[in-house]
């Protein structure tokens, strides 16, 4: 008992650092994105049509995107959802550069009434990497 005693802030570290690790599984596993990694795309694309949804910031989109990507940034993508409203019965995949602010975009795209969300993993970079085909 003196032990928890002398050393309460240690064990609350301990704590709140095993709580951030496990944090972000159980943010996944709660969230309506799953994410999804470049062959998976390839099949949503052309089995169910799936929309590409880039949320980069405009510089980065005009240095090369996916094919037929619809471009909105995550900054504007509350105040755009109109735009997407009559896309809401297709699957929709979200991505940005690496797969971060995508996966924030899917809050966003679950309240504009979208139920099939996807994040590509390792976003643009990861599907550039494999050697995929980008627009310019």
């Amino acid at each position: 008992m003196s032990f928890i005693q002398n050393n309460w802030l240690l064990l609350l570290v301990l704590f709140l650092s095993g709580a951030m690790l496990i944090w972000p599984l159980v943010q996944r596993r709660f969230s309506p994105m799953k994410d999804v990694g470049n062959l998976n795309v390839t099949h949503l694309i052309n089995t169910q049509d799936a929309v590409l949804l880039d949320v980069r910031e405009t510089k980065e989109y005009e240095g090369g995107r996916l094919p037929k990507a619809i471009h909105i940034p995550l900054s504007q993508l509350d105040s755009r959802a109109a735009e997407l409203a009559k896309l809401t019965s297709r699957p929709v995949v979200a991505y940005c550069a690496r797969g971060n602010r995508s996966r924030m975009a899917g809050a966003a795209l679950a309240r504009m009434g979208f139920t099939d969300i996807y994040n590509l993993h390792g976003g643009y970079n990861a599907w550039k990497d494999a050697g995929l085909p980008v627009e310019k």
